[in-house]
């Protein structure tokens, strides 16, 4: 299969429509936590900072290493009950998991968080507004990016999170052979510089689209990309030049929509009702990313050496696989999905910021992930699975 053949059978719908210095870490805090902004594999650091010098002035923000992503409230895991949503926002950030990510295209995603942070201001102390983060994505149509255009849409996101600036807008593109990501890129610089976005960063970019912003002066902090044991891609080219850069890798499918869990070890997908449905959008999607890198005999494997690892220290899959993503190199943030009102895995995923896996359990790791292909190979590099 050639990467455009797979990246074709991959790409989940559409949504609606020169090297610069070391980035400099800073002490950084989760709410309710402290610990130092370092990459280590030890355990203790809840909070990394994301920064740039690029473009004449620095920029940074410092999140929690494990975020709450809310892909889940755009449709497809469940009714939202707007309320209960809110009210579970509420209960990830009292537990110092305070950094929330999100795009203009999920749903009412901008709009809970416009909601959660009024309640912060009411109903919780100062320190808290000051340690929650609104993460959210510009995923536009591939237009003629105006000024007027760029900055009508990034105020709508700033309306509906009820916020004066942006945390960070992550920014993607769907068409390469269309320049008009660096015009968007430059307005949003530019709206970064009079104060309505705090710093500016990308999603699902690849290495040589990465390395063209940077060397246009474009004060990227971070690249927001697929990466799980099984997607190992942002590690084979991206991670070197973030590397050299100081940009920071932010990963999402890190469990694979819950792929990577005691719930599907031991099961036969193949067999009808020898496994659990693939009942929403992320199973789906990570499922087709299962058969590329392998297929389901293979990952159950993986499973099986996960499980292994996981019982040594007394913990689920879900959080020795994040754990390992965060082990790797660049890598300042992992996405753990959230389904707000429905279902919650707080003691789990803080769970991940204490866990040390040592030499062995990495090594082991490894040694399953590379039993499968190499993505490089069949998709392309990081994004490409959007693009064909």
């Amino acid at each position: 299969m050639s990467p455009s053949s797979a990246a074709r059978a991959l790409s989940p719908a559409p949504a609606p429509p020169p090297p610069q210095r070391k980035i400099r870490l800073r002490p950084a805090r989760c709410a309710g936590f402290v610990g130092p902004a370092v990459e280590t594999a030890t355990p203790g650091p809840r909070a990394a900072t994301l920064a740039s010098s690029r473009g004449g002035t620095e920029s940074s923000l410092a999140i929690c290493r494990v975020l709450n992503g809310m892909w889940q409230t755009s449709g497809g895991w469940g009714r939202i009950d707007r309320a209960d949503a809110v009210d579970a926002m509420l209960a990830y950030a009292d537990a110092g998991l305070s950094t929330f990510d999100m795009a203009d295209h999920y749903g009412p995603a901008e709009d809970l968080y416009g909601m959660f942070i009024n309640k912060v201001r009411r109903e919780r102390p100062p320190e808290m507004l000051e340690q929650v983060r609104g993460l959210t994505k510009w995923v536009p149509p591939p237009v003629k990016m105006t000024r007027s255009y760029v900055e009508e849409n990034i105020n709508r996101s700033r309306k509906r999170m009820d916020v004066a600036a942006l945390d960070m807008l992550q920014f993607h593109w769907w068409d390469y052979a269309n320049p008009g990501y660096l015009d968007a890129l430059k307005h949003i610089t530019d709206l970064k510089e009079e104060g309505k976005i705090k710093t500016v960063a990308l999603t699902n970019f690849d290495t040589e689209r990465l390395q063209i912003i940077l060397e246009n002066g474009i004060p990227i902090v971070s690249n927001q990309v697929q990466h799980s044991i099984v997607d190992m891609r942002p590690q084979k080219k991206m991670a070197e030049l973030c590397e050299l850069t100081g940009v920071k890798l932010i990963t999402y499918g890190t469990v694979m929509g819950g792929l990577l869990s005691e719930k599907f070890l031991d099961t036969n997908i193949n067999i009808p009702f020898a496994a659990p449905p693939l009942n929403t959008p992320s199973l789906q999607k990570y499922k087709r990313m299962i058969d590329a890198w392998g297929g389901w005999s293979l990952f159950q494997a993986l499973l099986q050496t996960l499980k292994k690892v996981s019982l040594k220290h007394g913990v689920p899959i879900s959080t020795v696989a994040v754990r390992y993503i965060l082990n790797q190199t660049s890598v300042a943030g992992s996405m753990v999905g959230v389904r707000l009102g429905l279902s919650e895995h707080i003691r789990d995923t803080n769970a991940i910021l204490s866990l040390l896996l040592d030499e062995e359990d990495m090594g082991s790791i490894a040694e399953a992930s590379q039993r499968g292909r190499n993505l490089m190979e069949v998709i392309g590099d990081c994004g490409d699975e959007y693009r064909a």
